[in-house]
């Protein structure tokens, strides 16, 4: 039995050296096969075998400044209407940073005006680019991150697919992606503060949510006190004692159910307000009411 299984491996070992070996050998003259420039071809006949190759390995490119390799291109991102695949003219300067001539220049100038035309393919991917636009100019305004930026994104590509974008402004539903996702993540970011840094009315914005938050079903958050402390808290430049103070009480009164029907901002000023007088750091209600954008009273 132990000398069937040996003739067995040798028989299997004696093809599989015969197959390399025929695969490694050219099929005309038996000589050595040479693989270069994307081909294969023989030694001795010159015979091509293979050619043109593809390579499936990641694209690598060193810079002059840096030696480390790289991979080429920018990453996929929903903050462009064409994905970020697009194709950008240079304009003084060419690849190796010479100066460009005047003839250059100009004929630069006529192909950057033809590429701008033949940017949108239709009427609806214009409006997208505009839309996005607006969406990143907002979210840099108000100092979000890229990733709440990538949301915001998607989520007026999602409202434009829903044909909701239809009679209505792009820049408000723009504005009401901003602040869906803000609401969605527990940001506390106030209807009154994206309006001040956007390019619509208000009504406009708080149209184009409430159509986004009914027909696309958003996980809209309960705008909770404890969400607007901290930006309450930095803009007041208070010190880290009174702000864990101000969560402590925020959160005692969630548990006991005071929140319910109040105002989240002025709760959160209230918070903040008394937990400056428990620990000596004095605020005045003026103070606060203007930092969270409502009334001493409130």
């Amino acid at each position: 039995m132990m000398a069937t299984d040996q003739t067995v491996s040798s028989r299997s070992t004696r093809d599989a050296s015969q197959q390399s070996q025929s695969t490694l050998a050219c099929p005309e003259c038996s000589g050595t096969l040479i693989t270069a420039n994307r081909e294969t071809h023989c030694r001795e006949c010159g015979l091509i075998v293979d050619e043109n190759q593809i390579d499936h390995g990641p694209g690598w490119f060193a810079s002059d400044e840096d030696s480390s390799q790289r991979r080429t291109g920018a990453p996929l991102t929903a903050g462009r209407h064409d994905r970020g695949l697009s194709t950008e003219i240079g304009r003084d300067r060419d690849g190796q940073g010479n100066t460009l001539s005047g003839r250059k220049r100009r004929q630069l100038n006529r192909l950057r005006r033809e590429h701008r035309r033949s940017q949108w393919r239709s009427k609806r991917e214009r409006n997208l680019a505009t839309g996005l636009g607006e969406v990143r100019r907002l979210v840099s305004a108000l100092g979000l991150s890229d990733s709440l930026r990538e949301q915001a994104c998607s989520l007026f590509r999602r409202a434009q697919k829903e044909d909701l974008c239809r009679g209505r402004s792009l820049e408000g539903v723009a504005a009401a992606s901003v602040y869906a996702v803000s609401r969605c993540n527990g940001l506390g970011r106030t209807l009154e503060e994206i309006s001040q840094v956007a390019t619509c009315s208000r009504s406009q914005l708080e149209c184009a949510y409430s159509v986004m938050n009914t027909e696309l079903e958003l996980p809209t958050a309960v705008p909770r006190p404890q969400n607007v402390l901290p930006r309450l808290t930095a803009e007041l430049g208070v010190s880290n004692d009174v702000q864990h103070r101000a969560l402590e009480l925020a959160a005692l009164a969630e548990d006991a159910g005071i929140t319910i029907g109040c105002q989240p901002h002025g709760f959160a000023a209230a918070c903040l307000y008394r937990a400056g007088h428990e620990l000596g750091y004095l605020i005045t209600q003026q103070e606060l009411a203007e930092v969270a954008s409502t009334s001493p009273k409130t």
